[in-house]
C-alpha cells in the first residue's frame, strides 16, 4: 500500500513539476523571411498579445521574445500579410524557429482629383473650401495633437444614451470587453508596442486585441462622437486611445448612475 503511495506521489510531482516547466516563462526566437526569396525581413512587429509585450526583427530578421506555452504573437510588416502563430512546446524546447511572411498583392485605384474654383476673394473662397471644425488635443510621446471626442460640444451625449438602452452598440461593446479593454490599453506602456502603433493605420492589431473585426471599430468611434475625418485619417495609436477615453467616459458615467 505504502509503495502504491509513494508511486503516485512520485507521479503526481513529476507531472506537477512538468506542468510547471510548461508554464513558465521563457525567451523564443525565430527568424522572420519573405515566403518567395527567403530573404530575412527586417523590423517586422512582433506583440505577445498575452503579455502585451512587442519587438522587431534585426537586420538579420531575427527576433526574440518572452513568451510561455500557448501565448499568440501576432506579426506584421507593412506590405505582407499578418500572421498569428501560437507558442508551442516544441519552439520553448528548440528556443528557435523559422516564420515565413508573404507579400500583400496591392491593386492602385484611379484617383480622381477635383480643384478648387477659387475667386481669389478671402469670404467667398473660405467658404467653397470648408474646414472641418475639430477640436484637438495633445498626446503624450507624440509631436502633434488630435481630435478628441470628449472636448467637443455634447460629446458623451452618446455615451451617456448607451447606459439606458441596453441595445446600444456601445453597452453591448464596453459590457462584453472589460478584460480585451483593459489590456489595448496597457499596450501603450511597451515602448516597441506604441511606435508600432503609431506607424499603422490599418486597425488590425487593435481588432484583433478586442476580439472584434476592425470595421466595426468606426461604429465604435461614431458612437463615441468622433468626426469621420479623424476616423478616416488617425494612426492605430489614436485609435487606441480615442477608445480607451471613451471607456473611461462609459465607466464613470456608469459609477454616477450605480
Amino acid at each position: 500500500m505504502r509503495f502504491f503511495a509513494v508511486l503516485f506521489l512520485i507521479g503526481f510531482t513529476t507531472l506537477t513539476f512538468a506542468q510547471t516547466a510548461n508554464d513558465s516563462i521563457v525567451t523564443v526566437s525565430a527568424t522572420v523571411k519573405d515566403d518567395t526569396s527567403l530573404k530575412p525581413l527586417v523590423n517586422v512587429h512582433i506583440i505577445n498579445f498575452n503579455t502585451v509585450k512587442g519587438t522587431i526583427t534585426n537586420e538579420k530578421g531575427v527576433f526574440e521574445i518572452n513568451a510561455q506555452v500557448n501565448d499568440t504573437l501576432h506579426i506584421s510588416i507593412l506590405g505582407y500579410q499578418s500572421i498569428r502563430v501560437k507558442v508551442t512546446n516544441d519552439w520553448v524546447k528548440s528556443k528557435s524557429t523559422e516564420i515565413k511572411l508573404t507579400e500583400k498583392a496591392y491593386a492602385l485605384e484611379e484617383v480622381i482629383v477635383t480643384p478648387y474654383n477659387l475667386t481669389g476673394y478671402l469670404e467667398i473662397d473660405a467658404k467653397i473650401i470648408q474646414i472641418p471644425e475639430n477640436y484637438r488635443y495633445g498626446i503624450s510621446g507624440l509631436p502633434y495633437g488630435y481630435e478628441a471626442g470628449k472636448t467637443s460640444p455634447n460629446a458623451i451625449s452618446r455615451v451617456v444614451g448607451s447606459l439606458f438602452n441596453p441595445a446600444d452598440l456601445l453597452y453591448n461593446f464596453f459590457g462584453n470587453k472589460p478584460k480585451e479593454l483593459t489590456k489595448l490599453k496597457e499596450m501603450k506602456k511597451d515602448d516597441t508596442v506604441r511606435r508600432m502603433l503609431e506607424s499603422k493605420f490599418d486597425r488590425e492589431t487593435i481588432a484583433i486585441m478586442l476580439g472584434i473585426h476592425k470595421n466595426e471599430i468606426p461604429d465604435i468611434l461614431q458612437r463615441c462622437n468622433y468626426s469621420e475625418t479623424f476616423i478616416k485619417t488617425a494612426n492605430d495609436l489614436q485609435i487606441l486611445d480615442a477608445i480607451s477615453d471613451c471607456y473611461e467616459e462609459y465607466k464613470i458615467l456608469k459609477r454616477k448612475k450605480s
